[in-house]
């Protein structure tokens, strides 16, 4: 066990490191998915106004694929949905910093972009793709059919969608902080709601025959509206925090996205586009598995392999070989052998020869291994061994009477005898006399 020690510290030092792991990953949960998406449970993620959809039982799910092929009665949720003006033949990914400088961003605001401002993040940002050209075209066809289509912008820049319906956004005073909102006029969109409080990234020119949804208590700016657009109708809220978790269970908040899910699942079922934020029904098997840290379990199977291939190598002094020790034990023996012959201890050799033969045969006879020879040679012949028990007294009754080593010899033979009956089966369960060709050995007499 000595030499095993380093191994088992390994060992330990491992498996606290996997548990530290999984503590971490758990304390970490959703923190792999981009800003406002609805699988991020962390602080700025949106994944607890999906559950308060799912709570009501608003029919909600989770669109992985582009906006090229949408189903006629289904409504859509893009929450910080960035547009661009690139064709399916552009190559490259948006920025880290929110919008790209190609989606309309001048380059100076690209480059000063504050933390705050940062939308992309979690291990999804370099899988987050601007909506093409083409997507915005079948996006507005599909408004136009009859759906409704929620759009929360991030940044404060038109967008191409937002150009397209005649809808103008400038820019908040950050400096400002938590806005107070309250509805501009009754409207299903905005029920049970007295008053929200968030923090106001855009204030909304709309276009004529739009609905203001949501001004500003104090500026009297409008932050949510109601846009027109065919058969359907666009709702744009220039305040993506007001979908954040964090913000939830801030004044009427929630009560205004009950009102919004309940108003906007009425068409069709409200699908929130996650395929924008980098989750696709077309990963592989081996992105699947890198975004849950499968790759670390891996890592970690094949280092359980290399402890274990480890484990067989002895740790510690090496041994030494074979040959050795049996020289060694052979010396043992002769030494100590020396020690009895020079000192006369031949009665004592002998009487240790059978005990040990005694104690062997004890558990044939069913008695302890400290029984004396006479009670055990009494047991064998009512078991049948006749023939065993009267070489067991015979070689007691001959170290008794061992005064040479040629009687220790004598002794020594006598108890090999008496080990290979013990090994041989039992002939007869009845008790048996002792054979004829063993004689009867009486006690020795010693000679004064």
């Amino acid at each position: 066990m000595r030499d095993r020690f380093p191994l088992l510290v390994i060992a330990s030092l491992v498996l606290l490191a996997v548990l530290g792991s999984f503590l971490v990953k758990g304390a970490a949960r959703g923190s792999f998915a981009d800003t406002l998406s609805t699988y991020r449970s962390e602080p700025d993620g949106a994944r607890a106004l999906y559950l308060l959809g799912e709570e009501r039982r608003v029919p909600v799910g989770r669109l992985q694929t582009d906006l090229q092929a949408l189903d006629d009665h289904q409504n859509l949720v893009l929450l910080a949905v960035e547009f661009s003006e690139r064709t399916e033949d552009d190559q490259g990914r948006p920025s880290f910093f929110g919008p790209s400088p190609d989606g309309g961003v001048p380059d100076d605001d690209w480059k000063n972009t504050s933390d705050d401002d940062r939308l992309h993040r979690g291990s999804n940002t370099f899988r987050t793709d601007l909506v093409s050209v083409k997507e915005r075209e079948q996006l507005l066809e599909h408004v136009r059919n009859g759906a409704t289509v929620i759009y929360v912008p991030w940044g404060y820049h038109d967008n191409p969608l937002l150009k397209a319906v005649d809808v103008h956004l400038w820019k908040a005073d950050q400096e400002l902080g938590p806005r107070t909102l309250v509805p501009s006029q009754p409207s299903p969109w905005t029920a049970g709601v007295e008053k929200v409080e968030t923090r106001v990234r855009s204030y909304l020119d709309l276009p004529p025959g739009s609905t203001p949804l949501l001004t500003d208590e104090k500026l009297n700016e409008t932050v949510a509206g109601v846009v027109p657009c065919g058969q359907g109708q666009l709702i744009v809220i220039g305040a993506p925090e007001l979908a954040m978790n964090k913000n939830l269970a801030v004044a009427d908040n929630a009560g205004l996205w009950r009102a919004v899910l309940d108003t906007g699942s009425r068409t069709g079922a409200l699908q929130f586009d996650e395929f924008h934020h980098g989750f696709t029904t077309e990963r592989s098997i081996a992105d699947f598995g890198r975004r849950y840290g499968l790759q670390f379990a891996a890592m970690q199977l094949i280092l359980g392999v290399c402890l274990w291939a480890g484990s067989l190598r002895r740790f510690g002094r090496p041994r030494k070989p074979d040959e050795d020790e049996r020289v060694g034990a052979t010396d043992a023996l002769f030494a100590t052998s020396r020690l009895y012959r020079e000192g006369k201890h031949y009665g004592h050799a002998a009487t240790s020869i059978v005990k040990e033969l005694a104690a062997e045969l004890a558990p044939q006879a069913g008695l302890a291994a400290r029984s004396e020879s006479n009670d055990i040679a009494e047991a064998l012949r009512r078991q049948g061994r006749g023939a065993l028990a009267s070489a067991l007294m015979e070689t007691h009754y001959r170290a008794m009477a061992a005064g040479s080593d040629a009687d220790v010899t004598e002794v020594a033979s006598k108890a090999a005898l008496a080990r290979r009956l013990m090994h041989r089966p039992k002939k007869s369960l009845a008790p048996t006399a002792a054979p004829s060709h063993l004689p009867v050995i009486s006690p020795p007499s010693r000679n004064p």
